[in-house]
């Protein structure tokens, strides 16, 4: 049975990581033409810090959008959606899930 970390100390590889805190909050980016992005910013993350790494997990498939996640400041998490697929995409309402690790 695997166990789920939600905070703490893991160990991937040689190297050691903690977890900071994981949340999840509903993004619903628009209509996005070619070369379009949005922002979902101020998703808190108590202990964020610049420098920390974040992971993102969309609830679909982003269709060939990039996609970023990042401390944008102390305890807040940004993802950015950008569209360079050549087509417009027009992605659903979902709650997308980010995880801060040190």
């Amino acid at each position: 049975v695997a166990q789920r970390i939600s905070k703490g100390p893991i160990k991937i590889g040689a190297g050691k990581f903690t977890i900071i805190g994981e949340t999840s909050a509903t993004f619903d980016p628009g209509s996005l033409a070619d070369g379009a992005g949005e922002t979902k910013a101020d998703i808190a993350v108590a202990g964020a810090a610049f420098g920390d790494y974040v992971l993102w997990a969309a609830p679909y498939s982003v269709q060939g959008l990039s996609v970023t996640a990042y401390v944008h400041a102390a305890g807040l998490v940004a993802i950015r959606v950008q569209n360079e697929s050549g087509g417009a995409v027009d992605l659903a309402s979902g709650a997308w899930h980010v995880k801060v690790i040190r």
